[in-house]
């Protein structure tokens, strides 16, 4: 198993690794319109920041006030080597720290098994998102 971190940081510090890893899977490889990509709650939430040992950021999330989770992304070649796991928890332990008894998210379908593993429950049918197929899931936070 490869060798990663996780921090927990902000916009402020981190916007270039962060938004280099956004830009890289939902723009480039998603299709994701760079307008629909960057918005306001960047800078309200606090973001999570995946690195490999020498540094290199790797995968990222962000957990809005309400206890949102979003922009969840791990570069191509470190997808299957349990980032996304670790960003996952990451962000459930600030949302339990932060006294949130729900967290909810925006899953892409074809990730609903990923967060279903995770405990995640779909709530309601699909929908269209930047023209990606999605559905609403929630857990609760014991």
């Amino acid at each position: 198993m490869a060798a990663f971190a996780i921090t927990a940081t902000d916009w402020a510090h981190d916007a270039t690794r962060l938004a280099a890893i956004r830009r890289t899977v939902f723009i480039d490889e998603q299709g994701v319109p760079e307008d629909m990509e960057w918005d306001e709650f960047d800078e309200a939430s606090v973001h999570f920041l995946a690195t490999a040992d020498d540094g290199a950021p790797i995968g990222c999330a962000r957990l809005l006030p309400d206890a949102h989770l979003g922009r969840m992304a791990v570069l191509p070649a470190w997808r299957g080597c349990g980032v996304g796991r670790a960003l996952l928890e990451a962000a459930q332990d600030t949302a339990r720290r932060r006294g949130h008894t729900m967290l909810q998210l925006s899953a892409q379908t074809h990730a609903a098994e990923f967060y279903a593993r995770a405990g995640f429950v779909a709530v309601g049918d699909a929908y269209q998102e930047a023209g990606i197929p999605h559905v609403a899931m929630q857990k609760a936070l014991a």
